[in-house]
């Protein structure tokens, strides 16, 4: 996966990123495990920039993606 570079922290970002907005509601009945699948889909593909907010949900959707990530994140 190619990547950009990002800000004066130099963050290394996937070109291509995952919206999540619709994991959680929105666009018909959400399913957690296929979009912690989806999740865990993308990271194995390289993917990192998991597009995501609060509003999305209430919270839920952070959550979520929260659940996909633990254990996985670099810090």
């Amino acid at each position: 996966m190619d990547t950009r570079t990002l800000g004066q922290e130099r963050l290394e970002v996937s070109e291509i990123g995952l919206g999540c907005m619709s994991m959680t509601g929105g666009y018909g009945t959400p399913d957690a495990e296929e979009a912690l699948a989806t999740i865990h889909r993308a990271l194995e593909l390289g993917v990192n920039f998991l597009d995501t907010a609060d509003a999305y949900g209430n919270g839920a959707n952070e959550e979520l993606v929260g659940r996909a990530i633990r254990g996985r994140r670099k810090t």
